[in-house]
């Protein structure tokens, strides 16, 4: 029988409790659906009539009251344009029904008023855009308007948009995408030029494209229509006509999940709950490589390779540090090789990694993170990432590996953390989330722990809120091709805080 949470029943009992009901659930890799990756799916109707009529019929159920798709709240432009252009695209190709024929027209109604004059709001995200949306966007433009459903873009930012994507394709010339390269999760960007794909070492074993479904749709649709393997991966990620941006995200699931909870001094007593999952994700991990977002998957990067290895760390697994080493580059870490435009919050799980690993901050490796931060950290103390819509993502994390390792990077970040909540105890960028109240207490917590005194009242005011909202759904901030939210990471980022708080207080909450 579930446990009720009141704050003043907050204990040990009732953490472990949920903590434990958690670590039944993870491992598989629980993502959001997609309206964009929905859409791909849409389109395969005359390979798979189910599956086909199960997405459009999502779609339909899904469209906004404005006209759009995407995530409702929080709003992000470049979420509901891609979103948008992928929907009416699928609809206006396959959707016959005449229940259909009202979508689009709103749909052509609400793309238009997206991209009227949406310079100020695209640029308004300070993340910087959803994945490969400069790649994707004006493929599916140059499609919408083959159908006649969108107005030439001309100098607007959507039409530049078709001309930086012609100039990085060119660039392109010669090179051949496979599984191994990060262009294979976004397959579908290259539209017609299907000269720029290594066909036969594109699928990975379970049937997918780099685990993506609008690639994998891509793949059915292009290149290899009715392969079974990629039409049977389909039909297995589907929920209620829906499929998420990714999946499975099973090592991501499980690193992020464990290294959350690892920062409570509770963590010991989830041991026995917890040794599946370290010993799945140690199977996972390739010596001198790391690890990917799933088991299987061939594009490792930097970010799961280190919450990976901090999570077996902290576990008591034993690691050598060559494969954090292998994404270090001249100026900073790697997510991905190849990759344009550095990530943040990897930088920051690397320095924790290698901070774990018992690197002394006067380290090369480890000065090269801290510069870089340094060099990327906003005018009030704090970071933003490309992999997450608030910067309290980054932020927190950054809190986190710095306290009592490089106190003095961070100190304006504690400040801003401190003045930016919330008279109800809650913090948001937009809005008050739980994920976000998370974070922040986290990081205060951790401030705490290594000597920096912090208002009982600020902790136990943000606690006492978020216990009332432990549960999901929980607003998407995750940064994919859209918008996205990993459910049981966020809930184990509330219950690290909350256990984080309960010991800061002594356990008095």
């Amino acid at each position: 029988m579930p446990i009720e949470i009141r704050s003043s029943a907050w204990t040990l009992d009732v953490w472990q409790y949920h903590a434990r009901q958690l670590l039944t659930e993870i491992g598989t890799g629980l993502i959001t659906a997609s309206a964009y990756d929905t859409a791909w799916v849409a389109r395969l109707i005359e390979q798979d009539q189910d599956l086909g009529e199960a997405a459009l019929e999502w779609l339909y159920a899904h469209q906004l009251a404005d006209g759009s798709w995407g995530t409702e709240e929080p709003i992000c432009y470049h979420d509901r344009v891609i979103c948008t252009l992928s929907a009416l695209t699928a609809l206006a190709r396959y959707g016959r029904r005449p229940h259909y024929r009202r979508l689009i027209s709103n749909g052509r109604t609400a793309l238009e008023d997206l991209t009227l004059g949406p310079t100020r709001r695209l640029m308004a995200n300070p993340a910087g855009a959803t994945v490969g949306f400069e790649m994707l966007a004006p493929a599916l433009i140059a499609e919408a308007k083959e159908l006649g459903i969108f107005s030439d873009q001309g100098n607007r930012i959507l039409g530049r948009l078709e001309r930086q994507r012609k100039l990085k394709l060119a660039k392109l010339k010669g090179m051949q995408i496979d599984r191994t390269v990060t262009a294979a999760f976004s397959v579908e960007m290259v539209g017609e030029d299907l000269s720029r794909v290594d066909i036969d070492n594109l699928p990975e074993a379970n049937g997918s494209i780099a685990y993506s479904p609008s690639a994998t749709a891509f793949y059915l649709l292009k290149i290899r229509p009715g392969e079974q393997t990629a039409l049977e991966y389909l039909s297995r990620v589907k929920k209620d006509g829906a499929v998420p941006y990714v999946s499975p995200a099973d090592i991501f699931e499980c690193s992020w999940s464990l290294w959350n909870l690892a920062l409570t001094d509770w963590s010991e007593s989830l041991n026995e709950s917890c040794k599946k999952h370290i010993d799945m994700l140690e199977r996972a991990w390739t010596p001198g490589v790391g690890v990917a977002a799933a088991a299987g998957l061939s594009l490792v990067d930097g970010d799961d390779t280190a919450m990976a290895f901090e999570a077996l760390r902290r576990w008591g697994r034993t690691l050598d540090t060559k494969a954090l080493l292998l994404y270090e580059s001249e100026e900073h870490f790697l997510c991905f090789k190849l990759e344009a435009d550095p990530s943040i919050s990897t930088n920051i799980h690397l320095l924790s990694a290698l901070k774990g690993a018992g690197y002394d901050h006067s380290h090369p490796s480890v000065q090269k993170i801290l510069r870089f931060l340094l060099a990327n950290r906003m005018a009030n103390g704090t970071w933003i990432d490309k992999w997450h819509l608030s910067p309290y993502y980054p932020t927190a994390h950054a809190i986190i590996a710095c306290s009592g390792y490089e106190d003095e990077i961070v100190e304006g970040a504690v400040q801003d953390l401190i003045a930016s909540q919330n008279p109800d105890g809650t913090w948001g960028r937009l809005q008050a989330t739980a994920e976000e109240t998370a974070y922040a207490l986290q990081a205060l917590c951790a401030w705490e722990r290594h000597g920096h005194p912090v208002d009982e009242k600020v902790l136990r005011i943000g606690a006492e809120w978020l216990t009332q909202h432990l549960d999901p759904p929980y607003p998407p901030l995750w940064l994919g091709k859209c918008l996205y939210c990993p459910e049981r990471v966020v809930k184990a980022t509330i219950l690290s805080a909350l256990g984080m708080v309960f010991q800061a207080l002594g356990g008095e909450l």
